[in-house]
């Protein structure tokens, strides 16, 4: 029976979880007062309500992660202190301005910047997917919100102007406001579609980092929320012209609100049904590249 031969590998030096429970805790003291102004946003702004989910879902994430970090030594980087204080200042700045983005995003910051500073660059790099959905958890800036919902506000007002004509309804539309015979819609920021992209790129992102494994699908379902929410969103425009024309009061109230979930669930689908389209792309494009066989060798005389 042959000797057991000692393991000469170097420990891994381990997480001091105290100090990374005593920095967490500072940081939830320092932020504390930012933090409740957006859970409170969250509770009353339908278009930011699945930032509830953001912070839990990345945290189970980077839960899973821990036997990954195991076999990785924490190399505490200095640079980290630098993006902590950078989160300060901006917090600062963003206190005296009043700026709510610069406020929120100083969160995020650092965050990151308490990673890279106990844990090192590796840690950053295994725990970057969980540190990019926290900004999800955000409110975009309302200037970029309002340049964004009212072209998608247009958008839905024309499908849907063309779509209840085809159907033989007459109807007028006038930029966004579309006139029926016994009502009048105006398709407001709340029907504009912004809320459904916003909740589906978050959605798109999570799914493909626990359905799929390719990079290029992932990237490919990120951008197809773009015009899977357009879509749905002029179909629920459509729908409510439709049924408006026939029982006005329908066209509002807790049967509306109703629609917009049934035609979100309806969008979510959909991303599901890409998925698979680009699933099967891969296998008959890729697949069939990698069935081919090398071309013969020229044999030099």
């Amino acid at each position: 029976m042959a000797p057991a031969t000692p393991d000469t590998r170097p420990p891994v030096a381990a997480l001091p979880w105290k100090t990374v429970v005593t920095v967490a805790a500072l940081l939830l003291a320092c932020y504390a007062p930012v933090v409740r102004a957006l859970v409170m946003q969250w509770y009353d702004d339908p278009d930011m309500g699945h930032g509830f989910f953001v912070p839990v879902i990345a945290a189970y994430i980077a839960w899973q992660l821990k036997d990954e970090i195991s076999n990785v030594p924490a190399e505490p980087n200095m640079w980290g202190l630098l993006v902590v204080l950078w989160g300060g200042f901006q917090l600062y700045i963003a206190t005296l301005g009043a700026e709510l983005f610069l406020a929120r995003t100083a969160i995020v910051f650092s965050i990151i910047g308490a990673v890279l500073l106990l844990g090192g660059s590796k840690y950053v790099r295994i725990f970057a997917f969980p540190l990019f959905l926290l900004f999800f958890m955000v409110p975009i800036p309302a200037v970029i919100y309002n340049q964004i919902t009212f072209p998608l506000q247009l958008i839905a007002s024309q499908v849907a102007e063309n779509a209840i004509s085809l159907i033989g309804i007459p109807i007028i539309r006038e930029g966004n406001v579309l006139e029926l015979a016994e009502q009048k819609l105006n398709v407001v920021e709340a029907c504009s579609g912004i809320r459904s992209l916003l909740t589906l790129t978050f959605l798109s992102l999570v799914y493909g980092y626990f359905a799929e494994k390719r990079i290029w699908i992932r990237v490919a379902l990120f951008f197809s929320t773009i015009p899977i929410a357009i879509t749905a969103n002029a179909g629920r425009v459509t729908m409510t012209g439709i049924i408006a024309d026939f029982k006005p009061e329908l066209a509002e109230g807790l049967f509306h609100e109703a629609q917009g979930w049934v035609i979100f669930m309806i969008a979510f689908a959909l991303l599901a049904v890409v998925h698979q389209v680009l699933v099967r792309i891969d296998k008959m494009f890729f697949n069939k590249v990698a069935s081919q066989p090398p071309a013969p060798r020229q044999q030099v005389a």
